[in-house]
């Protein structure tokens, strides 16, 4: 990465920093994706969040994103001590590209849970080869029109017919591919992938899981769930460092000790 190009991360997130502090709450990006996540998770019951991007220099950002929000948000206990009634925390996942299409897009279409999505897509490729780029933008587009738009069972029978196929041939297939559509999805268009939008994003991923651990009324900044495994994994290297059997521990512990002694 070099000195110069982490300078001008700092920057990209700088500015976006700044966007979070002034932008009137109609405008905020953070707000609005803070606002949008709590809505899809605590009140339309989804219980994931996708982050797919179009280009490879982000192949990284959902693996970053899984740190940023649930070891953050994911919360059990709010800051004056009390159990939270509701979900906290979404499970982040995602990955890059048209790959992705062939591995879980099937499910983001017409499968039965709700996953609102992030495309991030950038306009300028620092790659360009022929057509290439404006394919790879066209199939994030496409991905997000049809969670948008789906297609019913009407567009569906008149499609098949339209092939040649017969009436009773349309009746078995038509149910199959119709696709619901009003999949929540968003789609994120910087002008190119750079340092500095690099920065911005990461930045504004970041506020967003600082809106959704106040309106959560959480800590986002604690991770006492973490700080446990290390404390048990300081207590349990001693156990298996022992050529002694481990019996203190419970049955499961000291089975997998014992496996791992053989």
């Amino acid at each position: 990465v070099g000195y110069d190009n982490f300078e001008r991360l700092l920057k990209g997130a700088e500015a976006m920093d700044q966007h979070f502090s002034c932008a009137p709450l109609s405008e905020n990006m953070p707000v609005i994706a803070g606002l949008l996540g709590v809505w899809y998770q605590n009140f339309m019951g989804a219980q994931s969040h996708a982050v797919i991007s179009y280009d490879y220099f982000l192949r990284d950002l959902p693996g970053h994103l899984q740190q940023v929000d649930m070891e953050s948000n994911g919360k059990r206990t709010r800051e004056d001590g009390s159990t939270v009634p509701y979900q906290t925390g979404s499970v982040i996942w995602g990955g890059t590209g048209t790959n992705d299409q062939h591995a879980y897009h099937q499910l983001l279409h017409q499968g039965t849970r709700l996953i609102p999505v992030d495309f991030i897509a950038p306009a300028t490729t620092h790659n360009p080869i022929g057509e290439q780029h404006p394919w790879l933008f066209t199939n994030a587009l496409a991905q997000s029109q049809a969670m948008m738009q789906g297609k019913t069972l009407e567009e569906v029978r008149d499609e098949l017919s339209a092939s040649g196929m017969s009436t009773e041939e349309v009746e078995q297939l038509a149910a199959h591919k119709v696709i619901p559509g009003n999949r929540p999805n968003s789609m994120i268009v910087p002008e190119k992938i750079t340092p500095e939008t690099t920065g911005a994003l990461i930045a504004m991923y970041e506020h967003k899981v600082f809106v959704q651990g106040t309106i959560w009324q959480i800590n986002s900044f604690d991770q006492w769930g973490v700080e446990l495994g290390k404390v048990l994994g300081d207590r349990l290297i001693e156990k298996i460092r022992s050529k002694e059997e481990t019996t203190d521990q419970d049955s499961s512990t000291n089975g997998l000790i014992k496996r791992f002694k053989q």
